[in-house]
This record gives structure tokens, sequence and C-alpha cells, in this order.
């Protein structure tokens, strides 16, 4: 049972939740986040092709990860980085909030027409093993540098990005549109997906080969929301149907209290930002607090936030006096060291929108239940929280709920503490000054604070079918659908 007087921790200063100071920060925190999407939006722009002003050369359409040339050079497309950040676009379309975005997001569709057909040293498109490079020339030609390859996470975020404007399409009556322009390029990725899943990656940070929790996560989603996809236009994705083996091994990265992102983990503790981008990047706002899918207001992904995020707390210098219950500055993972091994703007407002997304879930299902995983999580939070179930109407989930809200935003505030006064979002920013570090204009920072800050305000896309895909096989199995592909043509829009 609670307690009638409970103590809820403070997230952002150093006062009660409802001290006239908390909602002083809060109303300062509100108008950075109005200052900077705007600024974040433009740094989007300025990064795509060809007429990106930090980006000349590059071709119509491509995505760059950087305007940064030497230490470190990012001056090309990964196609990881341009799905993510596409799909923030394409949210913004489809929420309303720039139509002008259509013919960007257009650009996007017909440079990965080009790109998909690039021999590289990953492949061709003949076999479809060439759709796993993970990084090319910001022309549209091969990388043909020494990198690790192939990363298996691309095709499956495209394929998400491309289904998210198909779906777009359709609701706009176009969908031959979506058939005739989008689903030549959708069919050779979900078709990789559905051939490659099971076979050695390297991860998202291009560090370990082997097994990564994020690319199981993505490609997972992709076939899910492939099939529906497919149905609606009246096609078939036979590669989809092996996404429930993928969901049957996504359970082996569980490790009782929180998510071990790697296989082999090359020394580390396996604790990853890794994890929590999976959560937010399969967020379903339909779903229900589903452990499977490990959606963010269930008790596995609850449990492995605060797992992740205590692993820093006492790890940088600029995390001094952030004590349990507060947010701190969060990097990739504690034995980083690229860099510095600072913590990343991108993760920090990862760290936030999970919590975000929970938020709207909860209201979604009018309550909010404790287990006994996600207990340590919330009684950082509000001490005297305690095991059970609570409707939305009573006065806990309340509490919970703003408690909750008030961490999510001081992720959000550990950034606006370490963003420079032109709004510039680096890849980095030092574990002891705060200051800036590595590349500058990382296009997935941008991309990452326009989702997080459109989570806080309630936008989420729309559901993916999560709730139609949680029958975990008895017994996993490898099974793999030879793909089938095709040079994909430009067509007119």
């Amino acid at each position: 049972m609670w307690l009638k007087s409970f103590a809820v921790a403070n997230t952002i200063t150093g006062a009660a939740l409802a001290s006239p100071a908390l909602f002083q920060k809060q109303s300062g925190l509100g108008a950075f986040i109005e200052k900077e999407s705007a600024l974040a939006q433009q740094g989007i722009l300025n990064n795509i092709g060809a007429d990106g002003t930090l980006v000349q050369g590059a071709a119509s359409g491509i995505v760059v990860a950087s305007p940064s040339k030497s230490n470190p050079n990012y001056f090309y497309t990964w196609t990881r980085d341009a799905g993510l950040t596409m799909m923030a676009e394409i949210e913004r379309l489809a929420a309303g909030t720039n139509s002008s975005l259509e013919s960007l997001i257009q650009e996007y569709v017909d440079s990965q027409v080009k790109q998909q057909v690039v021999s590289n040293p990953s492949g061709t498109l003949s076999n479809g093993s060439g759709l796993g490079e993970p990084k090319f020339e910001v022309n549209i030609t091969a990388f043909t540098g020494s990198w690790g390859r192939p990363q298996r996470d691309g095709p499956a975020l495209r394929a998400s990005a491309l289904i998210a404007y198909g779906n777009y399409l359709i609701a706009h009556d176009k969908k031959s549109l979506a058939k005739t322009n989008l689903w030549p390029l959708i069919r050779n990725d979900l078709s990789y997906v559905g051939q490659y899943w099971n076979e050695s990656t390297f991860d998202l940070w291009e560090e370990v080969n082997g097994s990564s929790f994020f690319t199981a996560a993505v490609q997972h989603k992709s076939l899910v929301e492939g099939a529906a996809f497919a149905a609606a236009l009246g096609v078939a994705c036979t590669g989809c149907s092996v996404a429930p083996q993928i969901l049957c091994h996504l359970q082996e990265y569980w490790n009782g209290t929180a998510i071990i992102s790697n296989t082999p983990t090359n020394g580390r503790s396996g604790i990853d930002a890794n994890s929590v981008i999976s959560s937010i990047h399969t967020f379903d706002p339909a779903a229900a607090c589903d452990d499977v899918t490990f959606q963010p207001c269930s008790a596995r992904a609850l449990s492995n936030h605060k797992v992740y995020v205590d692993s820093f707390r006492l790890l940088y210098a600029v995390n001094q006096g952030r004590h349990a219950g507060q947010a701190v500055a969060v990097g990739r993972y504690p034995e980083d060291v690229y860099q510095g091994g600072n913590p990343w703007y991108l993760t920090s407002l990862a760290a936030a929108e999970q919590l975000f997304d929970a938020l709207y879930q909860w209201d979604q299902q009018g309550g909010i239940n404790i287990t006994q995983l996600s207990a340590p999580f919330f009684s950082d939070l509000v001490p005297n929280a305690t095991v059970g179930a609570y409707a939305k109407s009573s006065r806990e989930y309340t509490t919970l709920a703003q408690a909750v809200r008030a961490y999510a935003d001081g992720f959000i505030a550990v950034v606006q503490q370490y963003t420079p006064g032109d709004g510039g979002l680096a890849e980095q920013f030092s574990r002891s000054t705060g200051d800036p570090v590595s590349a500058i204009d990382l296009t997935w920072s941008y991309a990452a604070f326009l989702t997080a800050v459109a989570r806080r305000s309630g936008s989420v896309p729309d559901t993916w079918g999560s709730s139609s895909a949680t029958s975990v096989p008895g017994q996993c199995s490898a099974a793999t659908v030879p793909g089938s592909y095709a040079t994909p043509t430009i067509g007119s829009w």
C-alpha cells in the first residue's frame, strides 16, 4: 500500500514535484524545445542533397550523416541513419506539420532506387547481398574502403520508412503510386531481411560482429508491417513469414533485468543504448505494455532503462551530483572509448523518448501496472511506490505519471544544458566539460530531438501491428526464405 504522505524523487531541480521552481524550469524547457525544434529541422535539411547548404556535392535526396570530413569523416550516407531520419520527416508529414516535406521524401525515394543497384564490397542486388552495405559516397557510388560490413539493420529501417510513406499515400487515395514507386524498393529490402536475418552482422555502432538486439528488433518490425502493407497493395511478401522466428530469438537477449544488446559482447557488460533505441523505434502506440516486443511501457523495457541509465551515473563528471531518480547524460555503453567515450545527444534523447512513449501508452490503456520487475524503476521516482495496478482515475496514477514525465523532461534538460547557443547538435558532448565533441551537425542527433519532443507533445506514429505479432514459437528456428530481387525503376510522382 502507498503511504498517505509520499515523496516524489526530484528529477530536474532540487525542489519537490509541485514547487514553483520546478515549473519555472519546465517553462524554460518549453521555450528551448520550441526554438531547438526549428533549428533541428533546419539542421536536417542542411544535410540532405542536393540543396543542403552544408553538403555540397551530395546527390538529390541523399541524407548525409554529417558535414564533418575529418576527425571523424562522416561525409557519407548510411542506410540506417538515412532511414531513421526520413522516418522522422515522414511522421512530420503525416502529422500535418509541414506538407512541403513530401517533395523531399520523394527525392529520398528516388535516391534509394539508384542506391539499391550499386554494386559494393558487400555484394550486388542480384542476390540481395549488396543491400547490407552500410554506407555509400554522397554521389551514390560505392564506398570501397575497409569497414564493418555487412550491417543488416539498414534494409529493415529503409523498408519501415518507405512503408510509413506508403501508408500515407494509401490514406490519401494514392495506392497506385505506393505500389508503383515504393513497393519495388520495399520488396527488395523485405526479401533481404527474410533471407539474411539469421546471419552475423555488425551492430549499429559498427563495432561488434555477431548478433544485435537492435538489428533483430527492427527486422521483426519491418516484416510485420511489411506483411500488412503488402496485403493492402494486393501483393505477396513471402519473406515476411519468418517474423515469428525473429521474435523468438529476440527473447534470447533478455537476462532477467536488462537487455544484453550484443552477442558476443566483446568483453563488455552488454548494457548498451542499442536496447533503448530499439524500444523507441519499435514503439507501437496501439500496443499493450508487452514484454515480448519490449514495448516502452513494458516491465522489461523499464527495468532495462534503469539499468542502462544507472550505468552512467558515476561515469561522467557532468553527472556529478545527479542521484537516483534524476536524469543524467548517457552514452552508447559504459566501456565506450570512441572519441573519448562521451555522452551522446541522441542516446540522451532516446532515454527521454522511451519514457514519453510509455506515458502515451499508459494514458491510452487507462492505468499503470507496477510489477516486481518494474518496481525498482518506479521506486527511484516515487520512493513509496509499490507493486500494484493503478487506474488512470487514481491519485497514485497521477503521481506516477507526473514523476515519469518530470524524469523524461530531465533528459531533455540535460541536452538543453549542453547544447551550444546556436543550437547545433554534434554527435557527443564532453564527459568532463559538456562541450560538443566529435562530428558536428549530426543528422541523427537532429532527428532524435524531433522524435523525442514529438512524443512529449503526444504526437505518435501509426501502429505497426505489434499487438498481432506477440506469439512466440515454442521452439526457435533459424528458418529463412530465399529472396527475390529486381531492379527498381524511378516512377513519376
